[in-house]
C-alpha cells in the first residue's frame, strides 16, 4: 500500500491511504479515519471542506488544506483549457516525457473516453477526422486553445532536456540530421558575422529563444529593427524590473552594500559602475561619467553621497570603493556625515597593492626579468619551444618519482 501511494504524484494520497488495495474507490483520511466512497478526488473535499458531497475534516491541519486546495484549483483551471480543445491533435508537435506515472495515465484514459464521446454524439467518425486533416497542407499548423494546454513552458522544456527526460520524436534521423546541421550552420554564421562571444550558446535565454521559435513553427517573421530597438527592449526592461522586485524586498529586511567599481575607457573617460548588494545576488544600478569627479576627495565625497541620497540612506550597511587617496579621504568624509554606514576599502584592490608593492622587491624583479626573456625566447624558436616543453615534461616526472 505505501509503495503504491509512493508513484502516485497527487498530494491527496500523502494523508489518505486505503484500507483495502482492492477497493480503490473507499479512501480512508489519516487525520479523522473517515471513509469516503469517491476515491481520491472526494477524500480532498473532505479534507478541504465546503464542499456539498462530504463533510470537512475537523482534524485536517491548515497547511494541508491550503496545499490540496491549491492542487484542486490547479486541475479545474486544466479542465477548463481541455473543454475548449479541438477534435484533432496536433500529431506534429507530441513529445515524449519520461517518469510518467499511473495517476497521470489514468487521467490521459481520461481524456481519451471523453473524446470518444464527443465525436460520437457528433456524428464524426474518426477516419473522416483523417481525411480532414490529410486535405490541409502541411506548411500550415493549426493553433488554438489546445497549444497553451498540451505545450510546456519554454523554460521547464529547456530544464526537462538538460535533466535528459525529454526527447522529441524523430520520424526520419537522417533527414532530421540533415536539417539540424544547416540550421546550425546558419546560427553559427550569425555568431561569426555579428562577433558575438561563443560563450552566448551557453545561456539559458539562448534556448530558450530556439524553443521559441521551435514552437511557433514554420513561416515565422522575425523581428525587425525597429521592434528589437523600442517595443521588445521596453518590454525586456519592465521583464528585468519584475525579477529585481525581490531584490529590492530584501534590502528593507537584511540592508545591501553600496559597491562601486571604477574604469577608464578607451577615451579616458573615468566611469564608475555602481551596484547593489543583498543576499539575493549583486544587482546593477547605473554607470556614472566620472571623468570631473575623479581629482580630490572632496569631489569624490559628493558623488558617493549623491548616490546614497538617492538610492535611500535607510537600508545602506557600508559602501565599498577602491583603496586610491581621494576614497580614502571620500569614505572618511561620508562616515563623518553618515554615521549609520560604513566605508570599505574593497579587498581585491588592497591585494593588487600587495602584488605591486612584492613586484617592487629587487630579487622579485630580477627573477621575473628572466622569466619573461626565457618565456619569450621560447615562444620565439619553435623547435627550441618544442623540445624545451619535452624537457620540462621529463624533469617534472623525475621529481614526481623524487618524491
Amino acid at each position: 500500500m505505501a509503495s503504491d501511494n509512493g508513484r502516485r504524484k497527487d498530494p491527496g494520497w500523502k494523508y489518505n491511504y486505503l484500507a483495502n488495495v482492492e477497493d480503490k474507490n473507499a479512501v480512508t483520511c489519516l487525520f479523522c479515519n473517515k471513509v469516503t466512497k469517491g476515491g481520491i478526488h472526494r477524500a480532498k473535499q473532505h479534507q478541504v471542506g465546503n464542499f456539498k458531497n462530504s463533510t470537512k475534516c475537523l482534524k485536517c491541519p491548515d497547511h494541508v488544506r491550503e496545499e490540496l486546495a491549491q492542487y484542486m484549483a490547479e486541475k479545474k483551471s486544466d479542465k477548463e483549457n481541455y473543454d475548449k480543445m479541438p477534435d484533432f491533435d496536433d500529431i506534429d508537435n507530441m513529445i515524449e516525457i519520461e517518469d510518467v506515472d499511473d495517476d497521470e495515465v489514468e487521467e490521459v484514459e481520461v481524456i481519451q473516453k471523453r473524446k470518444k464521446s464527443c465525436s460520437s454524439k457528433r456524428g464524426v467518425s474518426s477516419s473522416t477526422q483523417l481525411r480532414t486533416m490529410k486535405l490541409m497542407p502541411k506548411s500550415k499548423k493549426l493553433k488554438g486553445p489546445m497549444d497553451s494546454f498540451v505545450r510546456l513552458k519554454l523554460e521547464k522544456v529547456v530544464a526537462l532536456r538538460k535533466q535528459g527526460k525529454m526527447k522529441q520524436t524523430n520520424i526520419n534521423d537522417k533527414l532530421d540530421k540533415e536539417k539540424r546541421a544547416q540550421a546550425c550552420q546558419y546560427i553559427g554564421r550569425l555568431f561569426y558575422l555579428a562577433g558575438i562571444p561563443f560563450n552566448v550558446a551557453r545561456l539559458d535565454e539562448f534556448k530558450w529563444a530556439i524553443e521559441a521559435i521551435r514552437q511557433y513553427g514554420p513561416n515565422m517573421k522575425p523581428p525587425s529593427y525597429h521592434e528589437l530597438r523600442v517595443p521588445i527592449l521596453k518590454k525586456e526592461v519592465g521583464y528585468t524590473n519584475e525579477l529585481l522586485s525581490n531584490h529590492k524586498q530584501d534590502w528593507k529586511k537584511y540592508g545591501y552594500s553600496i559597491m562601486s567599481d571604477g574604469w577608464t575607457s578607451r577615451t579616458n573617460r573615468t566611469l564608475i559602475n555602481f551596484l547593489v548588494n543583498c543576499p539575493s545576488g549583486t544587482m546593477f544600478v547605473k554607470s556614472i561619467d566620472a571623468s570631473s569627479f575623479m581629482k580630490t576627495g572632496e569631489k569624490t565625497f559628493e558623488l558617493l553621497d549623491t548616490f546614497v541620497e538617492q538610492i535611500g540612506e535607510a537600508n545602506v550597511v557600508q559602501v565599498v570603493s577602491d583603496n586610491g587617496s581621494n576614497y580614502v579621504l571620500a569614505g572618511k568624509l561620508l562616515e563623518a556625515k553618515r554615521p549609520n554606514l560604513y566605508w570599505t576599502p574593497c579587498a581585491t584592490h588592497c591585494i593588487d597593492f600587495i602584488l605591486e608593492d612584492i613586484g617592487k622587491i629587487p630579487r622579485i624583479v630580477k627573477t621575473l626579468e628572466r622569466a619573461i626573456q626565457l618565456t619569450g625566447y621560447i615562444y620565439n624558436h619553435g623547435g627550441v619551444y618544442k623540445e624545451s616543453w619535452l624537457g620540462l615534461e621529463k624533469l617534472g616526472f623525475a621529481l614526481h618519482i623524487l618524491q
